[in-house]
């Protein structure tokens, strides 16, 4: 087995820095830096309640892991020539994006009229920035597994958090694009 190679300190440089200028667009937006309750908890489990998507990790945090997994294979398809790092930092500019627009007006009022995210008022910065970072350890599990142990791994996550909390990122895809009832109602419960 040949050892994936490092990536220079130069590109974590510039994909923290990016993560950083991230949460200062979140914050000048007028996103709260960290839960209004005050506090910052390692995980949260209840999904429909005020702290999701308020602290570091929570039941959404294996679809950022798959970001990672994702973006890395289409930085191997469409970047195979460039240094592993270049990748990385598309990966990088490709998810804080994604933060930014998940909590813009539109795709939260998406959310609330497609989803059962009805509550849902966007994410806390430190979870952005954790969303980050979680996405960041898919891409490295996708570098170091192979490509069998990353799709199993992946289709995993999403078992998982289709079985505890009847949704995970292929759902919340097709809930924001293409809406169906009778899933809205299935993952309400009925």
């Amino acid at each position: 087995m040949t050892a994936v190679p490092l990536i220079p300190r130069r590109y974590w440089l510039i994909a923290f820095a990016l993560a950083g200028v991230m949460a200062a667009i979140l914050l000048w937006m007028g996103r709260n830096p960290i839960c209004t309750c005050g506090t910052v908890k390692l995980w949260v489990d209840t999904v429909n309640g005020p702290d999701n998507s308020q602290h570091l990790a929570d039941w959404y945090t294996p679809s950022h892991i798959i970001h990672g997994m994702l973006f890395y294979m289409l930085g191997w398809l469409f970047l195979r020539r460039n240094p592993p790092g270049d990748r990385l930092l598309g990966a990088v500019i490709i998810e804080a994006a994604w933060e930014i627009l998940e909590n813009s007006p539109i795709i939260i009022d998406r959310y609330r009229e497609a989803t059962i995210a009805l509550g849902y008022t966007g994410d806390a910065v430190i979870n952005s920035a954790a969303d980050v970072l979680w996405m960041i350890l898919g891409f490295g599990i996708a570098r170091r597994l192979p490509v069998w142990g990353t799709v199993a791994l992946a289709v995993f996550f999403e078992l998982l958090t289709l079985a505890v909390i009847r949704d995970n990122l292929t759902l919340n895809v097709l809930m924001l694009v293409w809406p169906i009832d009778a899933i809205r109602v299935w993952q309400g419960g009925g």
